[in-house]
């Protein structure tokens, strides 16, 4: 098994015992896709954006992040790319990293689930669970292809819809009406893979018991919102299952690439990797230092905040947590949820297949710097609803807002420290004073005192707005005192004062904006020759003192013309995107029904599984990036071991259904099981839709929870 690294080699962040200790997750994105920019904003980017600010305040803090790497799409995607899948999570663990250090995601070490200690630690939890009395074996009916010997995932199975009678309805809904389907329901099903007609089989699995544990989870749910403001969406969701009330689920699979079950008569299964994927932060944690006790198992001094899209709350807000709860150890437990809505591109989603949108790998290509993208990415996250990428407003907020706010004042105000007047010298500038100044520096700290407010509940978007309104204060400063030649000439005395003060607030801004620009932020301190300045409650204007020297002005961005955006929608299909949006690129008919919560991918939602039912035997799997994972249950091992039968079957898959359905609707042949497009129709907007929505998803599993039993 792989083993993984910290990113420094410093020695391992710690908590501090009476002291505040922050622990940062982002949910793990499944590894056999490359994230577009809602996966990015979703999770890692906001993670990102509050373990830096933690940092900035002196709170020690560990951010944990790393990939979801089992799953019955890694064997599929190996099979078809010639590896084994671990040489295929190996191969795409890379590419996560790449971009995530592009972006300057700060990890303090970005793991795997594929390691030892992973295997060890869930199987523990899975046996003190059994110990406990939370677990169960039931006897389950699945669709079994005996052409290739294998238990179909809802995906991977096709047929007659019961209630429209469309003849293409999938295993768990059906795109023309809408309803959501068990595969056992549909008339006439056949394989995806190989077109044949799958018989029902019965199963042994083992379920968890979230109905005993559900008066415990409700204890936690209550206690935690009670202690921190949870995202809206996060708190509604996790409400709302709460409120239908909690069914036993199953955590395991008929299936090879996974965590093995540890018991008797279970030697061809898996651990589901739904239960075993928020273990990984655990394991993760266990990978970076061995002395991980003191972060997991520490609720006393340890708030743990999570970072994801909705469509991955539950499992971060019931399941895990009711896990933790069902071995009955003191583990740390869900502090704050941090939960985005959906990023769209253009008005459409997300694909990387047809060539839609900005994916991670590409971003670079453009070449505006990172930071740019941070920042565009969280002034647009999409805390309290749906929010759009379009690439006049990326070009505007880099022209308009970074270079004619932020970058304008502090070029201004070191190019004149530079000039003749001062040679780079910082003057003595305590001498003067008035009404004036002290108001503006009592409106500056009114604004500090906001933004850390903001930060503090984890609002990263209004927080960053703030940050720009300080330096808007700034411009705001020199122009009413008319800093210029003829100010230092004429009145030497309020013009030290007025660039005294202007030089430290710009020290404070490199401080404000590094949790999300860290590069612009470093090029500032860099500038003025100074140290960053910590976050701190109260400004006094006196961290760079008269008679320091600094360094020479250096743009800190540059104008993007607006003839760039044309060129690159056409480059990354924004046209295509926007046609999808009037809906020529949908089939026809279709309707929100479950697909609101199946995929992560064509609407950003912040990496990790999403909450996606697949079987009758176990709903949601719980992590994915622009295209999710789904569980086929293909019976592969390693490369070597590959059945030729299938390997023709899942070629020809590739070489006639695939392009031709990609054209005419998604998602399609084979695209589920090999998550290479998956998309998300538009999520509701208001809140009675909203309610509606989870109405359905809990229905949803109720209905699913029946059929098990």
């Amino acid at each position: 098994m792989p083993e993984t690294v910290p990113e420094t080699s410093q020695p391992p962040v710690l908590p501090e015992p009476g002291k505040r200790n922050v622990l940062v997750t982002s949910a793990l994105p499944y590894v056999n896709n490359v994230p577009h920019l809602g996966n990015i904003i979703g999770s890692v980017l906001s993670g990102d954006v509050f373990a830096r600010y933690c940092r900035g305040r002196g709170v020690r803090t560990l951010y944990i992040g790393g990939t979801d790497e089992y799953g019955t799409t890694t064997e599929t995607k190996a099979l078809v790319e010639g590896c084994t899948p671990q040489q295929l999570c190996d191969k795409y663990h890379t590419v996560h990293a790449e971009i995530y250090r592009w972006f300057n995601i700060s990890f303090d070490i970005f793991g795997r689930t594929t390691t030892k200690l992973q295997t060890e630690i869930t199987q523990a939890i899975f046996l003190k669970l059994q110990k406990n009395g939370f677990l169960e074996e039931r006897m389950t009916t699945q669709l079994y292809c005996e052409q290739h010997h294998s238990f179909l995932a809802d995906r991977l199975v096709e047929g007659e819809c019961p209630n429209c009678g469309y003849k293409d309805a999938r295993g768990d809904q059906c795109d023309l009406c809408g309803s959501l389907l068990d595969p056992l329901q549909l008339k006439n099903p056949r394989c995806k893979i190989d077109g044949s007609s799958p018989v029902t089989r019965d199963t042994n699995h083992i379920f968890l018991k979230l109905n005993k544990l559900q008066p415990e989870i409700e204890t936690f749910f209550n206690e935690s919102t009670a202690k921190s403001a949870w995202s809206a969406n996060g708190k509604h969701i996790t409400a709302a299952w709460l409120k239908e009330g909690l069914q036993p689920r199953s955590i395991t699979r008929d299936m090879r690439w996974g965590t093995e079950v540890p018991l008797p008569g279970y030697e061809e299964k898996v651990i589901y990797s739904w239960f075993d994927a928020c273990i990984g932060y655990v394991s993760i944690t266990a990978n970076y230092t061995d002395q991980w006790e003191k972060w997991w198992r520490n609720p006393e001094e340890v708030q743990l905040h999570q970072f994801l899209g909705k469509d991955n709350v539950v499992f971060h807000s019931v399941i895990f947590p009711g896990t933790q709860i069902g071995t009955k150890e003191p583990w740390t437990k869900l502090h704050h949820l941090s939960t985005t809505d959906y990023l769209t591109y253009e008005g459409g989603k997300f694909s990387k297949s047809r060539g839609v949108g900005v994916f991670g790998d590409s971003a670079r290509k453009t070449g505006v710097p990172a930071d740019v993208w941070r920042y565009y990415l969280v002034s647009h996250r999409p805390e309290s609803g749906d929010s759009e990428f379009t690439w006049e407003a990326f070009i505007s907020s880099n022209n308009n807002l970074l270079l004619n706010n932020l970058g304008n004042f502090v070029s201004r105000v070191v190019k004149f420290v530079n000039s003749r007047h001062y040679n780079s010298i910082v003057p003595d500038w305590k001498e003067y004073s008035q009404d004036s100044f002290i108001a503006w520096e009592t409106e500056v700290n009114g604004l500090i005192a906001q933004y850390i407010h903001e930060l503090d509940a984890v609002k990263l978007r209004p927080a960053l707005a703030t940050a720009l309104n300080i330096s808007q204060l700034g411009n705001a400063f020199l122009q009413a005192n008319k800093l210029d030649s003829k100010l230092a000439e004429n009145e030497p005395a309020k013009c030290a004062a007025v660039i005294g003060r202007a030089i430290n607030l710009v020290h404070l801004l490199g401080s404000l904006i590094d949790p999300f620009m860290p590069d612009t932020a470093g090029a500032i301190n860099k500038q003025l020759r100074v140290d960053p300045l910590p976050i701190l409650d109260h400004w006094g204007a006196d961290s760079i003192s008269h008679g320091h020297e600094i360094g020479k002005a250096q743009h800190l961005f540059s104008r993007i013309s607006p003839e760039k955006a044309e060129e690159w929608r056409r480059l990354f299909g924004g046209k295509e995107a926007s046609q999808e949006k009037t809906g020529d690129a949908a089939p026809k008919g279709r309707k929100g029904g479950k697909g609101n919560r199946s995929k992560s991918g064509g609407k950003a939602s912040g990496g990790g599984r999403p909450a996606e039912r697949e079987s009758s035997v176990a709903p949601a799997p719980v992590s994915a990036v622009d295209d999710d994972k789904q569980d086929s249950k293909l019976p592969v091992g390693n490369g070597a071991e590959k059945d030729s039968s299938l390997h023709a079957a899942l070629l020809a898959a590739l070489e006639t259904a695939l392009p031709a359905a990609l054209q005419a609707a998604l998602p399609a042949a084979l695209e589920a099981a090999l998550a290479a497009s998956a998309g998300v129709p538009k999520a509701h907007e208001g809140e009675e839709k909203e309610e509606a929505k989870m109405k359905d998803l809990v229905a949803s599993d109720k209905a699913e929870a029946a059929s098990e039993e």
